[in-house]
């Protein structure tokens, strides 16, 4: 999604993506196949988007795209739990933008099959974008954009060190506080469900037990998503909706009253 949030209709003039997959494993051989393409293309910074953004594979790429000079954002789910890779994070040159409601999927083989994993991460995805997350994260890295046109280079460039909260990504979002309380509680219970799927996924052995958890935690995710559009349609209904587009230039406009221009 980082890639569509920084140009959603496709017609940006001031900039030019570029996308190199690992696959789902990180395996070593899949973090040298994304380096090498990346270090072929020479970005003037790289987003290194992962899960559990501190495991050998996310940080591995990082370190050697920073080894060639390429200033790093990392993004990933909530790493601040591990204190000492996370204050290792922090202490660094890299950039980041801790995603705490991105939560871990329920991963049993018994539970989740194709279409379930694909509901969730549609559930997810809702969660991110109305609570403001997505909002934040693309603002975060138009900020970097925008230092690049001014003529700003590696390592004088300034990276985002940004930890998803609820407040953070409700701030701002919002014209009603009912809608606003309901994302913030979207937020909340999105954060949770990924210690229910840990709970699920690793600390519960027989599968009579950790099927129900991880379908518990993923109902929870249902829940938030439904939330969300609760909280859209009372902004809806005053016809509150704050829209922020991107102009051909990168410059971001904005209005709320759906019948209007953005300025």
């Amino acid at each position: 999604m980082g890639e569509l949030l920084l140009d959603e209709r496709a017609d940006r003039e001031d900039m030019i993506t570029f996308m190199a997959t690992s696959g789902t494993k990180l395996q070593p051989e899949d973090i040298d196949r994304v380096v090498s393409n990346m270090k072929a293309w020479g970005p003037d910074f790289c987003i290194v988007v992962s899960p559990n953004g501190v495991l050998p594979g996310p940080t591995q790429a990082r370190e050697d795209l920073a080894a060639a000079g390429i200033p790093c954002i990392v993004i990933t789910d909530d790493v601040t739990t591990k204190k000492e890779q996370f204050e290792a994070l922090k202490a660094s040159n890299f950039g980041y933008i801790i995603m705490k409601a991105d939560a871990m999927i329920g991963a049993r083989r018994e539970f989740l099959d194709p279409i379930e994993m694909a509901d969730y991460n549609g559930n997810l995805v809702k969660v991110l974008a109305i609570t403001g997350a997505f909002r934040k994260m693309q603002v975060e890295l138009d900020k970097v954009i925008d230092q690049v046109k001014a003529g700003k280079k590696g390592a004088d460039l300034v990276l985002p060190k940004v930890v998803m909260t609820s407040d953070k990504a409700v701030d701002g979002e919002f014209t009603n506080p009912y809608a606003l309380a309901k994302a913030r509680a979207a937020y909340e219970i999105a954060q949770s469900v990924a210690g229910v799927n840990v709970k699920g996924c690793f600390m519960t052995k027989e599968w009579e037990k950790y099927i129900p958890i991880v379908s518990s935690a993923h109902e929870m995710m249902r829940q938030a998503m439904i939330l969300c559009e609760e909280a859209r349609d009372l902004e809806k209904a005053m016809d509150g909706v704050i829209r922020k587009p991107h102009k051909k230039t990168g410059e971001i406009v904005s209005k709320t009253a759906l019948i209007s221009k953005p300025e």
